[in-house]
């Protein structure tokens, strides 16, 4: 076990980071995940890497979709869902697509260090955690579809696909649309607010836009 998790160690750090970059068309931005929230270099556990903890370049798991070589386990939680009398969005169903991936750390249930097909004792605690015990009912609702017709229908949403928002600050930024910015593959993820990678600084908690004056929310509610 020993032999085998020192072999992933010796990936690299800088290596790693190349070949994620590569997935992801080679954009070179600003930000950098070094010294952020998921930087887990000094974690103790990761070998001084930081990013084998999700990814890695040999034998990954290929069943997760929109994952770019995935290597940590993943959570097999039942979620009970954010729901309300004013919610007009009509697909939410179990977290799916890159929230997934967020929770398999942020729920609790799976261990920080298990990656790589092993598993780990250092669980996530404090107000990092998102969903404890399966709770998402008091958690903004995820993977759903938030498109032109949701906006119609609820009336006090920005229409997605119209309109210029900016993301990030000072050299680090990127424009377009709600959903060319923020949406996944036309959907409401956790990382349609927050920024897993650091790639665009706005304070605190990874988020994508700064939250004084209510900005981020602002950005889709209109009231």
């Amino acid at each position: 076990m020993k032999t085998k998790r020192a072999a992933l160690w010796k990936i690299g750090a800088v290596g790693l980071s190349g070949l994620l970059a590569s997935l992801v068309g080679g954009q070179a931005f600003g930000g950098t995940i070094v010294g952020s929230a998921h930087d887990f270099s000094t974690s103790g556990w990761s070998g001084g890497q930081i990013c084998v903890a999700c990814h890695t370049p040999h034998n990954a798991d290929t069943t997760v979709q929109n994952a770019p070589l995935w290597n940590h386990e993943l959570t097999q939680q039942e979620f009970t869902l954010y729901s309300s009398g004013t919610l007009d969005a009509t697909d939410i169903g179990q977290p799916a697509g890159s929230s997934i991936l967020c929770l398999s750390c942020h729920d609790g249930t799976v261990a920080l260090d298990s990656f790589g097909g092993f598993t780990g004792g250092t669980f996530m605690t404090g107000s990092a955690v998102v969903g404890l015990g399966g709770d998402l009912s008091d958690d903004h609702p995820i993977s759903f579809t938030y498109d032109a017709a949701l906006a119609t229908t609820d009336g006090a949403l920005a229409n997605p696909t119209t309109g210029s928002i900016t993301i990030g600050g000072g050299s680090d930024t990127r424009t377009g649309t709600i959903q060319e910015v923020l949406l996944i593959s036309d959907q409401v993820q956790c990382s349609s607010c927050h920024d897993v990678h650091n790639t665009f600084t706005n304070g605190p908690r990874l988020l994508k836009i700064a939250i004084n004056g209510s900005a981020l929310c602002l950005t889709c509610h209109t009231k």
